[in-house]
Protein backbone atom coordinates (compact mmCIF):
# COMPACT_ATOMS: atom_id res chain seq x y z
CA UNK A 1 0.00 0.00 0.00
CA UNK A 2 2.74 2.71 0.82
CA UNK A 3 4.33 1.32 -2.61
CA UNK A 4 1.79 2.14 -4.06
CA UNK A 5 0.95 5.82 -2.87
CA UNK A 6 4.75 6.69 -3.47
CA UNK A 7 4.61 5.74 -6.85
CA UNK A 8 1.50 7.70 -7.67
CA UNK A 9 2.68 11.06 -5.59
CA UNK A 10 5.81 10.39 -7.87
CA UNK A 11 3.52 10.74 -11.29
CA UNK A 12 1.86 13.68 -9.86
CA UNK A 13 5.48 15.05 -9.67
CA UNK A 14 6.51 13.92 -12.72
CA UNK A 15 3.31 15.42 -14.25
CA UNK A 16 3.42 18.93 -12.85
CA UNK A 17 6.91 18.95 -13.31
CA UNK A 18 7.73 17.62 -16.86
CA UNK A 19 4.25 17.05 -18.38
CA UNK A 20 2.68 14.23 -19.64
CA UNK A 21 4.44 13.25 -22.17
CA UNK A 22 7.52 12.63 -20.07
CA UNK A 23 5.24 9.97 -17.51
CA UNK A 24 4.14 7.89 -20.46
CA UNK A 25 7.08 7.46 -21.75
CA UNK A 26 9.11 6.52 -18.23
CA UNK A 27 5.81 4.43 -17.58
CA UNK A 28 6.32 2.57 -21.12
CA UNK A 29 10.41 1.86 -20.73
CA UNK A 30 8.91 0.20 -16.61
CA UNK A 31 6.12 -1.96 -19.03
CA UNK A 32 8.61 -2.68 -21.30
CA UNK A 33 11.19 -3.58 -18.61
CA UNK A 34 7.95 -5.79 -16.88
CA UNK A 35 7.05 -7.74 -20.22
CA UNK A 36 10.36 -8.76 -20.82
CA UNK A 37 10.50 -10.08 -17.33
CA UNK A 38 7.85 -12.06 -17.55
CA UNK A 39 8.60 -13.52 -20.87
CA UNK A 40 12.08 -14.62 -19.24
CA UNK A 41 9.98 -16.07 -16.24
CA UNK A 42 7.44 -18.47 -19.43
CA UNK A 43 10.79 -19.39 -20.75
CA UNK A 44 12.14 -20.67 -17.68
CA UNK A 45 8.63 -22.33 -17.16
CA UNK A 46 7.82 -20.17 -14.03
CA UNK A 47 4.07 -19.64 -12.87
CA UNK A 48 3.05 -16.13 -13.10
CA UNK A 49 1.71 -14.53 -9.59
CA UNK A 50 -0.85 -12.06 -8.19
CA UNK A 51 2.14 -9.54 -7.99
CA UNK A 52 2.72 -9.21 -11.84
CA UNK A 53 -0.48 -7.48 -12.57
CA UNK A 54 1.67 -4.34 -11.88
CA UNK A 55 2.84 -4.59 -15.54
CA UNK A 56 -0.52 -3.85 -17.48
CA UNK A 57 -1.28 -1.45 -14.82
CA UNK A 58 1.71 0.30 -16.24
CA UNK A 59 0.69 -0.39 -19.67
CA UNK A 60 -2.28 0.91 -19.23
CA UNK A 61 -1.33 4.02 -17.35
CA UNK A 62 1.02 4.96 -20.17
CA UNK A 63 -1.96 5.17 -22.24
CA UNK A 64 -3.29 7.32 -20.06
CA UNK A 65 -0.30 9.26 -19.78
CA UNK A 66 -0.29 9.48 -23.88
CA UNK A 67 -3.78 10.10 -24.35
CA UNK A 68 -3.34 13.60 -22.12
CA UNK A 69 -0.07 14.50 -24.07
CA UNK A 70 -1.78 13.92 -27.19
CA UNK A 71 -4.37 16.12 -26.00
CA UNK A 72 -2.66 19.14 -24.25
CA UNK A 73 -0.22 19.09 -27.47
CA UNK A 74 -3.61 18.96 -29.78
CA UNK A 75 -4.59 22.33 -27.77
CA UNK A 76 -1.30 24.01 -27.96
CA UNK A 77 -1.33 23.76 -31.78
CA UNK A 78 -4.97 25.11 -32.81
CA UNK A 79 -3.61 27.90 -29.98
CA UNK A 80 0.06 28.62 -31.49
CA UNK A 81 -1.92 28.62 -35.35
CA UNK A 82 -4.01 31.54 -34.60
CA UNK A 83 -3.56 34.50 -36.23
CA UNK A 84 -2.12 37.66 -34.19
CA UNK A 85 -4.83 39.53 -32.96
CA UNK A 86 -7.25 36.93 -32.99
CA UNK A 87 -8.07 37.05 -29.07
CA UNK A 88 -7.27 34.37 -26.76
CA UNK A 89 -10.11 31.55 -25.57
CA UNK A 90 -10.41 31.91 -21.59
CA UNK A 91 -8.89 29.23 -19.72
CA UNK A 92 -11.42 26.83 -18.31
CA UNK A 93 -11.33 26.02 -14.84
CA UNK A 94 -10.35 22.48 -13.37
CA UNK A 95 -12.83 20.09 -13.89
CA UNK A 96 -15.70 19.95 -16.09
CA UNK A 97 -17.16 23.76 -17.39
CA UNK A 98 -20.53 23.87 -17.83
CA UNK A 99 -21.49 23.72 -21.25
CA UNK A 100 -23.30 27.18 -22.21
CA UNK A 101 -26.62 27.87 -22.80
CA UNK A 102 -28.17 26.63 -26.08
CA UNK A 103 -29.25 29.81 -28.08
CA UNK A 104 -32.42 30.68 -28.81
CA UNK A 105 -33.56 29.36 -32.15
CA UNK A 106 -34.29 31.50 -35.07
CA UNK A 107 -36.88 32.43 -37.09
CA UNK A 108 -37.43 33.25 -40.29
CA UNK A 109 -39.84 33.99 -42.95
CA UNK A 110 -37.78 34.14 -46.53
CA UNK A 111 -34.18 35.03 -45.33
CA UNK A 112 -32.18 33.78 -42.24
CA UNK A 113 -32.93 37.59 -40.53
CA UNK A 114 -32.30 37.66 -37.23
CA UNK A 115 -29.64 34.73 -36.58
CA UNK A 116 -28.70 33.86 -33.38
CA UNK A 117 -24.99 33.86 -34.27
CA UNK A 118 -22.52 30.54 -32.52
CA UNK A 119 -18.83 30.96 -31.58
CA UNK A 120 -16.91 33.66 -33.90
CA UNK A 121 -15.17 31.23 -35.99
CA UNK A 122 -12.17 33.78 -36.31
CA UNK A 123 -11.37 33.16 -32.60
CA UNK A 124 -9.44 29.89 -31.03
CA UNK A 125 -11.08 27.03 -30.55
CA UNK A 126 -12.41 26.80 -26.76
CA UNK A 127 -11.22 23.94 -24.85
CA UNK A 128 -14.68 22.91 -24.66
CA UNK A 129 -14.66 22.42 -28.36
CA UNK A 130 -11.11 20.83 -28.62
CA UNK A 131 -13.03 18.37 -25.97
CA UNK A 132 -16.13 17.82 -28.40
CA UNK A 133 -14.12 17.73 -31.60
CA UNK A 134 -10.57 15.64 -30.70
CA UNK A 135 -11.36 13.06 -32.76
CA UNK A 136 -11.95 15.33 -35.82
CA UNK A 137 -8.83 17.30 -34.87
CA UNK A 138 -6.47 14.15 -34.94
CA UNK A 139 -7.26 13.18 -38.30
CA UNK A 140 -4.59 14.64 -40.65
CA UNK A 141 -6.53 15.15 -43.34
CA UNK A 142 -8.67 17.12 -40.84
CA UNK A 143 -7.14 18.69 -38.06
CA UNK A 144 -7.46 22.13 -36.25
CA UNK A 145 -7.56 24.10 -39.36
CA UNK A 146 -10.43 22.27 -41.14
CA UNK A 147 -12.00 21.93 -37.86
CA UNK A 148 -12.14 26.13 -37.86
CA UNK A 149 -13.47 25.72 -41.60
CA UNK A 150 -16.08 23.40 -40.52
CA UNK A 151 -16.99 26.21 -37.83
CA UNK A 152 -17.19 29.23 -40.49
CA UNK A 153 -19.18 27.21 -42.54
CA UNK A 154 -23.11 27.75 -43.53
CA UNK A 155 -24.98 25.20 -44.87
CA UNK A 156 -28.66 25.36 -46.18
CA UNK A 157 -30.37 21.92 -45.69
CA UNK A 158 -33.94 21.64 -47.64
CA UNK A 159 -36.11 19.17 -45.83
CA UNK A 160 -36.12 18.42 -42.53
CA UNK A 161 -37.27 14.57 -43.99
CA UNK A 162 -35.63 10.97 -43.82
CA UNK A 163 -32.55 12.40 -45.71
CA UNK A 164 -32.27 15.82 -43.41
CA UNK A 165 -32.85 14.15 -39.95
CA UNK A 166 -29.33 12.26 -40.04
CA UNK A 167 -27.65 15.36 -42.33
CA UNK A 168 -28.67 17.83 -39.89
CA UNK A 169 -27.61 16.10 -36.84
CA UNK A 170 -24.15 15.09 -38.39
CA UNK A 171 -23.61 18.20 -39.12
CA UNK A 172 -24.28 19.56 -36.32
CA UNK A 173 -22.35 17.16 -34.41
CA UNK A 174 -19.56 18.14 -36.71
CA UNK A 175 -19.82 21.97 -35.88
CA UNK A 176 -20.58 22.98 -38.94
CA UNK A 177 -20.95 26.64 -37.63
CA UNK A 178 -24.82 27.98 -39.06
CA UNK A 179 -27.36 25.45 -40.10
CA UNK A 180 -30.23 26.46 -41.99
CA UNK A 181 -32.98 24.03 -42.30
CA UNK A 182 -35.87 24.73 -44.79
CA UNK A 183 -39.26 22.86 -44.49
CA UNK A 184 -42.79 23.19 -44.90
CA UNK A 185 -44.11 20.44 -43.16
CA UNK A 186 -45.01 19.37 -39.63
CA UNK A 187 -43.85 15.68 -37.57
CA UNK A 188 -46.40 12.94 -38.80
CA UNK A 189 -46.56 9.15 -36.77
CA UNK A 190 -45.69 7.73 -39.97
CA UNK A 191 -42.42 9.86 -39.74
CA UNK A 192 -41.22 8.09 -36.64
CA UNK A 193 -40.31 5.15 -38.50
CA UNK A 194 -36.92 6.53 -40.09
CA UNK A 195 -37.09 10.44 -39.62
CA UNK A 196 -34.98 10.06 -36.00
CA UNK A 197 -34.20 13.41 -35.10
CA UNK A 198 -38.24 13.52 -34.08
CA UNK A 199 -39.92 11.63 -31.29
CA UNK A 200 -43.31 11.14 -30.22
CA UNK A 201 -43.58 14.55 -28.50
CA UNK A 202 -42.94 16.17 -31.91
CA UNK A 203 -46.09 14.68 -33.48
CA UNK A 204 -47.96 18.37 -35.00
CA UNK A 205 -45.35 20.37 -34.66
CA UNK A 206 -43.27 22.27 -37.66
CA UNK A 207 -40.48 19.88 -38.33
CA UNK A 208 -38.04 22.91 -38.84
CA UNK A 209 -38.80 23.79 -35.21
CA UNK A 210 -38.48 20.33 -33.62
CA UNK A 211 -35.44 20.18 -35.65
CA UNK A 212 -33.71 23.48 -34.52
CA UNK A 213 -34.49 22.68 -30.88
CA UNK A 214 -32.71 18.94 -31.16
CA UNK A 215 -29.85 20.54 -32.70
CA UNK A 216 -29.51 23.28 -30.03
CA UNK A 217 -29.76 20.60 -27.62
CA UNK A 218 -26.76 18.13 -29.14
CA UNK A 219 -24.33 21.16 -30.01
CA UNK A 220 -24.91 24.49 -28.41
CA UNK A 221 -21.96 26.21 -30.42
CA UNK A 222 -23.77 25.55 -33.45
CA UNK A 223 -25.97 28.62 -35.04
CA UNK A 224 -29.51 27.12 -36.32
CA UNK A 225 -32.18 29.22 -38.55
CA UNK A 226 -35.64 27.29 -39.09
CA UNK A 227 -37.30 28.26 -42.41
CA UNK A 228 -40.92 26.70 -42.39
CA UNK A 229 -41.15 27.10 -46.02
CA UNK A 230 -40.10 25.51 -48.96
CA UNK A 231 -37.31 26.77 -50.85
CA UNK A 232 -38.06 27.93 -54.80
CA UNK A 233 -36.20 29.34 -57.86
CA UNK A 234 -36.53 32.80 -56.62
CA UNK A 235 -34.53 31.87 -53.51
CA UNK A 236 -31.09 32.54 -55.26
CA UNK A 237 -30.10 35.51 -52.60
CA UNK A 238 -30.74 33.17 -49.90
CA UNK A 239 -28.91 30.19 -51.41
CA UNK A 240 -25.68 32.65 -52.03
CA UNK A 241 -25.83 32.94 -48.49
CA UNK A 242 -24.33 29.40 -48.57
CA UNK A 243 -21.59 27.39 -48.97
CA UNK A 244 -23.24 24.31 -49.50
CA UNK A 245 -27.03 23.58 -50.28
CA UNK A 246 -28.20 19.46 -49.29
CA UNK A 247 -31.35 18.52 -50.92
CA UNK A 248 -33.34 16.07 -48.97
CA UNK A 249 -36.98 16.51 -50.72
CA UNK A 250 -38.59 14.03 -52.25
CA UNK A 251 -39.93 15.80 -55.05
CA UNK A 252 -38.38 16.46 -58.84
CA UNK A 253 -40.74 19.30 -58.96
CA UNK A 254 -38.62 20.81 -55.50
CA UNK A 255 -35.28 18.96 -56.70
CA UNK A 256 -35.52 20.73 -60.16
CA UNK A 257 -36.22 24.31 -58.49
CA UNK A 258 -33.63 23.77 -55.46
CA UNK A 259 -31.13 23.26 -58.65
CA UNK A 260 -32.23 26.40 -60.56
CA UNK A 261 -31.75 28.49 -57.28
CA UNK A 262 -28.01 26.63 -56.81
CA UNK A 263 -26.99 27.29 -60.15
CA UNK A 264 -28.23 31.19 -60.31
CA UNK A 265 -26.54 31.62 -56.81
CA UNK A 266 -23.10 29.73 -58.29
CA UNK A 267 -23.46 27.73 -54.88
CA UNK A 268 -22.49 23.38 -54.76
CA UNK A 269 -25.63 21.27 -54.71
CA UNK A 270 -25.23 18.04 -52.90
CA UNK A 271 -28.30 15.97 -53.47
CA UNK A 272 -29.52 12.51 -51.78
CA UNK A 273 -33.05 10.52 -52.88
CA UNK A 274 -33.97 7.08 -51.73
CA UNK A 275 -37.04 4.96 -52.32
CA UNK A 276 -37.45 1.30 -51.07
CA UNK A 277 -33.89 -0.30 -50.91
CA UNK A 278 -31.80 2.06 -52.98
CA UNK A 279 -30.32 5.23 -52.72
CA UNK A 280 -28.31 7.74 -54.48
CA UNK A 281 -25.65 10.96 -53.66
CA UNK A 282 -24.06 12.97 -55.89
CA UNK A 283 -22.70 16.61 -55.70
CA UNK A 284 -23.58 18.84 -58.50
CA UNK A 285 -21.63 22.07 -59.42
CA UNK A 286 -21.62 23.61 -62.70
CA UNK A 287 -19.80 26.50 -61.47
CA UNK A 288 -16.86 24.76 -61.20
CA UNK A 289 -17.05 22.02 -64.02
CA UNK A 290 -19.72 19.42 -62.94
CA UNK A 291 -23.02 18.96 -63.96
CA UNK A 292 -26.44 20.26 -62.52
CA UNK A 293 -28.95 18.37 -61.35
CA UNK A 294 -30.94 18.77 -64.19
CA UNK A 295 -27.70 17.90 -67.13
CA UNK A 296 -28.69 14.78 -65.46
CA UNK A 297 -32.14 14.61 -65.05
CA UNK A 298 -33.54 16.92 -67.63
CA UNK A 299 -37.35 15.71 -67.75
CA UNK A 300 -39.59 14.61 -64.57
CA UNK A 301 -39.96 10.78 -64.61
CA UNK A 302 -42.88 9.27 -66.17
CA UNK A 303 -46.18 8.80 -64.30
CA UNK A 304 -45.99 5.65 -62.12
CA UNK A 305 -42.28 5.27 -62.83
CA UNK A 306 -40.62 6.78 -59.59
CA UNK A 307 -43.51 6.58 -56.60
CA UNK A 308 -43.05 8.25 -53.38
CA UNK A 309 -41.87 6.90 -50.43
CA UNK A 310 -45.53 7.18 -49.10
CA UNK A 311 -46.59 4.72 -51.92
CA UNK A 312 -43.53 2.46 -52.36
CA UNK A 313 -42.72 1.84 -49.05
CA UNK A 314 -39.02 2.36 -47.85
CA UNK A 315 -36.70 0.82 -45.33
CA UNK A 316 -36.33 2.94 -42.06
CA UNK A 317 -32.44 2.34 -41.53
CA UNK A 318 -32.03 3.40 -45.52
CA UNK A 319 -32.26 6.93 -44.85
CA UNK A 320 -29.70 6.99 -42.43
CA UNK A 321 -27.45 4.93 -44.45
CA UNK A 322 -27.80 7.46 -47.10
CA UNK A 323 -27.96 10.48 -45.08
CA UNK A 324 -25.05 9.56 -43.44
CA UNK A 325 -23.06 8.96 -46.87
CA UNK A 326 -24.42 13.00 -47.26
CA UNK A 327 -23.19 14.28 -44.18
CA UNK A 328 -20.10 12.33 -44.68
CA UNK A 329 -19.31 13.92 -48.39
CA UNK A 330 -20.46 17.58 -46.95
CA UNK A 331 -18.47 17.25 -44.07
CA UNK A 332 -15.57 16.61 -46.68
CA UNK A 333 -16.41 19.89 -49.07
CA UNK A 334 -16.53 22.09 -46.56
CA UNK A 335 -13.27 20.96 -44.58
CA UNK A 336 -11.80 21.46 -48.17
CA UNK A 337 -10.44 17.78 -48.27
CA UNK A 338 -11.01 16.97 -52.43
CA UNK A 339 -9.66 20.63 -52.74
CA UNK A 340 -6.01 19.53 -51.07
CA UNK A 341 -5.87 16.34 -52.42
CA UNK A 342 -6.02 14.04 -49.40
CA UNK A 343 -9.20 12.85 -49.99
CA UNK A 344 -11.82 12.64 -52.86
CA UNK A 345 -15.43 13.89 -53.06
CA UNK A 346 -18.60 13.10 -55.50
CA UNK A 347 -18.05 15.96 -57.11
CA UNK A 348 -19.27 15.18 -61.23
CA UNK A 349 -20.11 11.55 -59.41
CA UNK A 350 -22.92 9.66 -58.15
CA UNK A 351 -22.33 6.87 -55.95
CA UNK A 352 -25.32 4.34 -55.99
CA UNK A 353 -26.42 1.94 -53.29
CA UNK A 354 -28.13 -1.27 -53.02
CA UNK A 355 -29.04 -1.77 -49.60
CA UNK A 356 -31.43 -4.98 -50.32
CA UNK A 357 -28.19 -6.66 -51.68
CA UNK A 358 -25.60 -4.75 -50.34
CA UNK A 359 -23.89 -2.96 -53.44
CA UNK A 360 -22.24 0.26 -54.17
CA UNK A 361 -21.02 1.61 -57.12
CA UNK A 362 -19.98 5.11 -58.55
CA UNK A 363 -20.54 6.78 -61.79
CA UNK A 364 -19.25 9.58 -63.66
CA UNK A 365 -21.49 11.97 -64.75
CA UNK A 366 -20.71 14.57 -67.51
CA UNK A 367 -21.91 18.29 -67.94
CA UNK A 368 -24.76 18.26 -70.78
CA UNK A 369 -24.40 20.34 -73.75
CA UNK A 370 -27.44 23.00 -73.98
CA UNK A 371 -28.53 22.11 -70.78
CA UNK A 372 -31.33 25.30 -70.18
CA UNK A 373 -30.54 25.47 -66.60
CA UNK A 374 -26.60 25.54 -66.38
CA UNK A 375 -25.52 25.35 -70.48
CA UNK A 376 -24.60 29.24 -70.31
CA UNK A 377 -22.58 28.83 -66.81
CA UNK A 378 -18.69 29.41 -67.36
CA UNK A 379 -16.81 26.57 -66.09
CA UNK A 380 -13.39 27.73 -66.29
CA UNK A 381 -13.43 29.28 -62.58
Amino acid sequence: MLWTLLLVVAGIVVIRRFGAGVLAAVLAAVWLAGVAGLWQRHQAGQALLPSDLWVPAAGLAALAAGYAALIGRLRSRARARQPVGSGVAAARPRGRAEPPAPPPVSQAGSAPAGEVAPADPTQPLSDAELDRYARHIVLREIGGAGQRRLRASRVLVVGAGGLGAPVLMYLAAAGVGRITVADDDTVGLSNLQRQVIFSTADIDRPKVQAAAEALNRLNPHVGVTALARRIGTGDADLVAGHDLVIDGTDSFASRQAINAACVAAGVPLLAGSIAQWEGQVALYDPARGAPCLACVFPEPPAPGLALSCAEAGVVGALPGVVGSLMALEAIKELAGIPQNGTGAGLRGRMLILDGLWGDTRTVSLPRRPGCPVCGAEDTST
